[in-house]
C-alpha cells in the first residue's frame, strides 16, 4: 500500500490557464509543497488530460505527489500518484475500483461530515478521507460548515484513518486543524492567491511542523 498523505495538500484553483497553473504549482513546490491536486471541473477530457500530463512532468521533477480530481482514467493515463473522488463519482463502487487499479494508486474520498459514508469507503479500500468544510469557503460555498469539533470527532471515530481537512483553511488556522487530528490540510485560495506563493508554501509547511 502506498504511503498515506501528511502535511499541506495544495489544490490548484479552477479556471487558470495552463501556463498560469503550472507557474503557481511550481512556485508552491519551490516553497516545499509536495502534494498537489488538479481539479478541472469545467474543462473537457482532452484539455484536462493535456494539463495533467504537463503537471505530472513538473511534479515529478520536484518528487511531489500528483492527485487527479474525479477522473480515474486521467489519473491512470498520466501515472498520477492518486485520484480523489466525490460521493457522486465512483466511490460507491470502491471495492471493484481498488481491484482494478491495485494498491499503488492512492484513492481519496470526499466525506464532508458523513461518518457512516466514511466508514463504508475506509472499509472498502480508501487510502484517505476528507472532512469539511471546516470553515466556509469561496470555492464551494454550498458545502455545509462542520467546524473543528466535528473534525475532532472524526479523528476519534477513525483513529487509524488518514484524514484530510478542507474548507477555509489558511496559514493562521493550520495549528487548530492539526491539533484537531487532521493528517493533512487542503488549501486552495489560502495558498494559490498569495502574493508570494513560494513564501506562503514555506510558511505553511513551517507552521504545520511546529504544532
Amino acid at each position: 500500500m502506498t504511503e498515506v498523505l501528511s502535511g499541506i495538500y495544495g489544490i490548484l484553483p479552477d479556471g487558470l490557464d495552463t501556463d498560469d497553473m503550472l507557474r503557481r504549482a511550481e512556485q508552491a513546490m519551490q516553497g516545499g509543497l509536495r502534494i498537489l491536486q488538479l481539479r478541472d471541473k469545467k474543462l473537457g477530457f482532452k484539455k484536462t488530460l493535456q494539463r495533467a500530463h504537463a503537471l505530472r512532468e513538473l511534479t515529478a521533477s520536484y518528487e511531489a505527489r500528483l492527485i487527479i480530481n474525479d477522473s480515474i482514467q486521467i489519473a491512470v493515463e498520466v501515472q498520477a500518484d492518486g485520484v480523489h473522488l466525490g460521493r457522486e463519482d465512483e466511490a460507491m463502487h470502491l471495492p471493484q475500483l481498488r481491484q482494478d487499479v491495485g494498491d499503488e494508486l492512492l484513492i481519496g474520498i470526499t466525506c464532508r461530515a458523513d461518518a457512516s459514508f466514511a466508514k463504508f469507503v475506509l472499509d472498502s479500500g480508501a487510502d484517505y478521507v476528507s472532512f469539511g468544510a471546516v470553515w466556509s469557503t469561496h470555492s464551494k460555498p454550498e458545502v455545509p460548515v462542520i467546524g473543528l469539533a466535528r473534525l475532532s470527532k472524526a479523528r476519534q471515530m477513525f483513529p487509524g484513518a488518514n484524514i484530510c481537512a478542507i474548507g477555509g483553511i489558511n496559514r493562521q488556522r493550520l495549528p487548530e486543524v492539526k491539533a484537531a487530528g487532521a493528517d493533512c490540510a487542503a488549501v486552495i485560495s489560502g495558498l494559490f492567491t498569495a502574493d508570494d506563493i513560494k513564501e506562503e508554501a514555506r510558511a505553511m509547511i513551517e507552521a504545520w511542523a511546529q504544532v
